[in-house]
């Protein structure tokens, strides 16, 4: 990595196809890579592992990021606005726990700052909030295919339909956080 200064970030809402092209556009996002975590099945977990609901892991995306660029509060209110997160364990016609919405934190920084963004957008959700703040456990990466799955598949029917949405109101409500050639 060319920046010794890069921090991680972990969450899940729903899909993760779309938490990945979502982070894909905001500035200061150096890498994106979907994957599993959360769960207790032994050993490296499938995607179809992961969608029979069995393993306990959730479907998640992976961010490095630039901490003197975007701060951690900013990709979480930006990761609470691209997904429902007073819906417990779906997004859309996603249903199960791999599609909960959750925030694995890394330290207890990270997990003090989660809890007050969380805090703060109830106050924008007519329901509570459920997304879940918890300790970050053993990150899978997804297979490769599920990677920047939007970019490769944008004319497929789920990305038009669920994710090109998901963009549009990224765009209009985060403008300002965009990398510049998306904006």
């Amino acid at each position: 990595m060319k920046n010794s200064n890069l921090e991680l970030a972990t969450f899940g809402g729903g899909c993760f196809w779309c938490i990945d092209a979502i982070f894909q556009e905001v500035d200061g996002i150096e890498k994106v890579i979907s994957g599993y975590t959360g769960g207790n099945a032994p050993g490296k977990p499938t995607y179809r592992e992961v969608c029979s609901g069995l393993t306990g892991h959730a479907e998640v995306v992976q961010l490095t990021y630039d901490p003197s660029i975007i701060s951690y509060e900013d990709i979480l209110i930006i990761f609470m606005t691209s997904h429902d997160p007073t819906t417990l364990n779906r997004q859309g016609a996603d249903v199960g726990t791999q599609y909960r919405s959750v925030i694995y934190y890394q330290n207890k920084d990270q997990k003090e700052v989660a809890l007050e963004v969380r805090r703060k957008m109830s106050e924008y959700y007519t329901q509570p909030i459920v997304t879940e703040i918890s300790p970050l456990s053993t990150f899978y990466e997804a297979e490769d295919v599920h990677q920047d799955y939007y970019r490769n598949n944008i004319t497929q029917g789920y990305c038009s339909a669920v994710i090109t949405p998901k963009l549009i109101k990224l765009r209009q409500a985060h403008a300002g956080k965009l990398k510049k050639t998306n904006a």
